[in-house]
């Protein structure tokens, strides 16, 4: 499955919002530097989707704030 996720750096709290069924909001309290964010995005998708962070890898958007991964169950 494929996920569409806007990615939101120096937040205050970590939280995903779940927009729809394939479109999150995460929030990260890490800075996008050296990659980060993004291990801490993969971190909590991981907990809130119950799959291991090595069932999700990107796709698209490793340095962007949309990114797209791919999830498999």
């Amino acid at each position: 499955m494929r996920i569409v996720v806007e990615a939101k750096t120096h937040a205050k709290e970590q939280k995903i919002i779940q927009k729809d069924e394939n479109t999150f909001i995460v929030y990260v309290t890490t800075p996008p530097v050296e990659g980060k964010a993004n291990k801490q995005i993969i971190k909590l998708l991981s907990k809130y989707l119950k799959v291991a962070p090595s069932c999700i890898t990107f796709i698209s958007g490793e340095t962007s704030k949309q990114k797209v991964f791919e999830v498999v169950f």
